[in-house]
């Protein structure tokens, strides 16, 4: 990629594993810190080095957090060189979205206007989207907070196991309960209707989806991260093969180990999609594959970078730089659209646990010998551990970091 001696200014919003990600593959083309702004400190951008963070009491929701940004701009409004604003969650994408309007005077802001963004977050109308342009997901039924009240037993038409989440994944940031998981996998209809029960009662007003089960294991997942440019067509995608989850309750959907991976057709269904929508920026797709009909199944469209995303960096293709050559350098207009990972000698495994953990919690089969070979050989790596970004406090944590993920796949993990 283009790497001009042009000055400008990356702003990433957040302090989780995306943001560490996206500040380590920025660090790693232009060598300077990267300014973060937050509500929380989180564990993997403390005590680092090469990111800025600044924490903003009630930066995560409106009204607080476009007031903050109001005094944000004031701070960089005079800077001649472009300042780049990028949410690295669904919260963020959708504030940035939401307030565009406002804020892009100072800010390039990377993303779809905000009718689109609203469509695209809530699972039930990305699955009318998938409706109208062919793409096929778990077959589906909605469950709406008016079923709950009306204290009729609501019946699902699928055999157990089912699968149940939260249609709108930002009010689900919100609600808490014993058991609350990002998604539930529910075995038998007195546990469907206790779930379903704690959910409303609990707060939630959305709808819920209710899907057919996909059988397999961890490893007939799919992870496929984009970057769509400022004038719709894509420029860059990478398919992930993840081969292991993080099992804690809280954490269920998380990848924990994934491998690179190359598959047109899925590149070409996901692109052609992508542009006749006319999508601007990142892009993150999860699916599954479903032996039952040979068809990969998508289960949602995150309008950002996935938190294990750091795999696309890792495997060459640094992640945080498109938005970079595309709105700083406009370098990405004439270039053909990156097909990521065709060369397997190439491929690098990342990691989210130890090597440890992986062998001996990943399912036994060709794509987890692939994996043990390229740690036997020293190609893999985690976004966490940065030998530009080390000190004894990181270090410590890593290691702390490292021995809860142990304890919790000891406590949690299960053969599915």
């Amino acid at each position: 990629m283009n790497e001009q001696n042009v000055q400008f200014t990356p702003i990433l919003l957040g302090s989780d594993f995306n943001v560490y990600g996206m500040a380590r593959s920025l660090y790693e083309v232009y060598g300077k810190k990267v300014k973060a702004f937050a509500e929380i400190e989180l564990a993997p951008t403390r005590f680092s080095n090469i990111i800025d963070l600044e924490l903003i009491p009630g930066f995560s929701e409106d009204p607080q957090w476009i007031e903050a940004m109001r005094d944000i701009k004031k701070r960089y409004q005079d800077h001649d060189e472009p300042v780049v604003l990028i949410g690295c969650g669904d919260g963020y994408a959708e504030l940035i979205s939401r307030h565009k309007a406002e804020l892009e005077d100072v800010f390039i802001c990377p993303y779809i206007d905000y009718d689109l963004i609203k469509q695209l977050n809530d699972k039930e109308n990305f699955y009318k989207i998938c409706d109208k342009y062919g793409l096929p997901y778990p077959s589906t039924k909605i469950i709406t907070k008016e079923m709950y009240d009306s204290n009729d037993k609501i019946e699902q038409p699928f055999d157990y196991p089912v699968a149940l989440k939260p249609a709108n994944s930002v009010e689900w940031l919100d609600i808490y309960f014993e058991g609350r998981k990002k998604a539930f996998t529910i075995h038998d209809e007195a546990e469907f209707q206790d779930i379903v029960g704690k959910i409303y009662d609990n707060g939630y007003t959305s709808d819920l989806i209710l899907q057919d089960f996909i059988p397999g294991d961890d490893s007939n997942m799919r992870v496929l991260n984009a970057y769509v440019d400022k004038n719709h067509k894509v420029k860059m995608m990478c398919l992930g093969h993840p081969i292991l989850e993080d099992p804690a309750p809280s954490a269920i959907g998380n990848y924990v180990a994934i491998m690179p991976e190359y598959n047109q057709v899925i590149y070409d269904q996901i692109q052609k999609f992508l542009e006749e929508i006319n999508f601007t920026g990142y892009a993150n797709f999860d699916m599954k594959y479903d032996y039952r009909d040979n068809k990969f199944k998508l289960f949602e469209i995150n309008l950002r970078q996935g938190r294990s995303s750091f795999f696309v960096t890792l495997n060459g293709y640094k992640l945080a730089d498109w938005v970079i050559q595309d709105y700083v350098f406009d370098s990405l207009k004439d270039q053909d659209t990156v097909y990521a990972n065709k060369n397997e000698d190439d491929y690098y495994l990342w990691l989210g646990v130890t090597p440890s953990v992986f062998k001996k919690y990943a399912k036994d089969n060709p794509i987890k010998k692939v994996a043990n070979k390229l740690i036997q050989n020293g190609r893999y790596g985690d976004t966490f551990r940065y030998s530009q970004d080390k000190n004894i406090k990181r270090t410590a944590l890593y290691y702390w970091m490292m021995h809860n993920y142990a304890k919790n796949f000891k406590k949690y993990f299960t053969e599915k």
